[in-house]
């Protein structure tokens, strides 16, 4: 008798741990295959570490043929999903097109960067979903440093040096408080430098981590404002220019460097279901079942997943949630098969953690609120117990950049034109032609 087979799209925090215990609970029962873009599953939170240089790329790359146990891993890009006849088809990296038949179906594609119709951003701004976005920011500030030095005139040099990140949510507000340590690190290894970078952080949002509790934001706003960092609440970008970026109240500021965090939308395969979406989020029960389609399931951030903790809302695009769904989907979907009882979604915030570089961050782990010290070391402990991998490293790494001079060099790895910011795909460099 054949196997059923089970095939999962997408390899982040949701996809991954469907698979990882879906693969558990199968046992050698049902085929299981998971779609991905890469082989690895991506640590998405410690980007801005990397960026900075903190923590070396491989680091948050856990390489999923050697952590999934029972589980067949195919790598390409999902382009199209026959719900009738079920199938998905996809393309391999090295441009074949194939189609994979399913018995039951994961959607978990995640999301991409989220776009504004900003004259001039998806030209001179970059964008930070992806390890490849992450080593293209870390060479360019690098870069930038460094052609600041050379330059001899005073405007240039200002504007080389200033670095604005639109955006203050949770990745915004890292990428700037990791960027002002690493970039006065780096002009304090250049003598001829006298410049002090400036960094701004900009959002229309009243407050900094405006999703966050109040007490995380009032922390985090001290925190980068202490360390110069030009923090413009109620301010965003109106224009952007390859000479620098209008403001929305009529400034205009010289910089070379634009990087675009102001959210996520869901995986434009969503799109091309033709299934109800809200927010351009998949509608699902929940029980994670897509209405109409018992056999496919959606969760983790391409999913509008009810949240039974706040009726009539949906669940948040959150690393918590899409864990905590990925494995219940698994264990519906075993349910499916009369292998235990489907349950629905319903998952309280356990508190959140804020990385703001050196000894800073922010926490409220259970609702209570930390700074300093106390809230770094569960920060850490925090992401040491979710890397599902390479816990080790990231922790010698952590040890190294305490104790030793950060080395800071380009690597010219990742080309600009490689991570543009309209990219359906951040984890994958674009092809340059």
């Amino acid at each position: 008798m054949t196997k059923p087979r089970v095939v999962i799209v997408g390899a982040g925090f949701a996809g991954y741990h469907a698979a990882k215990t879906l693969g558990r609970l199968a046992r050698d029962q049902a085929e299981i295959v998971l779609l991905n873009t890469t082989d690895y599953f991506l640590y998405l939170p410690l980007l801005p570490e990397v960026a900075a240089g903190v923590v070396e790329p491989t680091r948050l790359s856990v390489p999923l043929a050697g952590t999934l146990d029972g589980v067949r891993l195919v790598v390409g890009e999902a382009d199209h999903v026959d719900l009738r006849n079920r199938w998905v088809s996809f393309t391999q990296p090295e441009g074949e097109r194939n189609r994979i038949a399913y018995d039951r179906l994961v959607l978990a594609v995640g999301s991409v960067n989220k776009l504004l119709p900003i004259p001039g951003v998806t030209e001179y701004a970059h964008g930070f979903r992806g390890l490849p976005e992450a080593l293209y920011l870390h060479d360019h500030v690098v870069r930038q440093i460094e052609l600041a030095e050379q330059a001899t005139d005073p405007a240039e040099q200002r504007a080389r040096a200033t670095f604005v990140v639109v955006g203050a949510g949770y990745t915004g507000t890292e990428v700037a408080a990791h960027g002002q340590l690493f970039t006065d690190r780096l002009v304090g290894q250049r003598s001829r430098l006298k410049l002090r970078p400036r960094w701004m952080l900009l959002d229309v949002a009243p407050r900094v981590l405006p999703e966050l509790d109040r007490r995380m934001s009032d922390t985090a706003h001290r925190v980068l404002e202490e360390r110069g960092i030009d923090v413009r609440m109620g301010t965003s970008v109106a224009v952007a220019t390859a000479d620098g970026v209008k403001l929305t109240d009529g400034e205009f500021i010289p910089t070379c460097s634009l990087f675009w965090c102001v959210g996520v939308r869901p995986d434009p395969l969503v799109a091309q279901l033709g299934l109800r979406t809200e927010k351009g989020r998949l509608v699902t029960d929940e029980y994670l079942n897509v209405p109409g389609f018992p056999e496919v399931f959606a969760c983790g951030d391409a999913a509008a997943v009810p949240d039974l903790t706040q009726p009539g809302q949906v669940c948040a695009m959150t690393a918590q949630h899409a864990q905590r769904q990925g494995k219940l989907v698994a264990h519906n979907i075993a349910a499916s098969y009369g292998q235990g009882t489907r349950k629905p979604y319903k998952h309280h915030e356990l508190g959140w953690v804020v990385d703001l570089g050196g000894l800073d961050a922010a926490a409220n782990p259970l609702k209570v609120p930390l700074a300093g010290l106390p809230a770094k070391v569960v920060t850490r402990g925090y992401h040491l117990l979710n890397l599902p991998g390479n816990r080790a490293r990231v922790g010698a790494d952590w040890l190294l950049d305490a104790t030793l001079p950060r080395p800071a060099v380009q690597l010219g790895l990742v080309p600009a034109n490689s991570v543009p910011l309209e990219s359906s795909s951040p984890e994958v460099p674009a092809h340059t032609g």
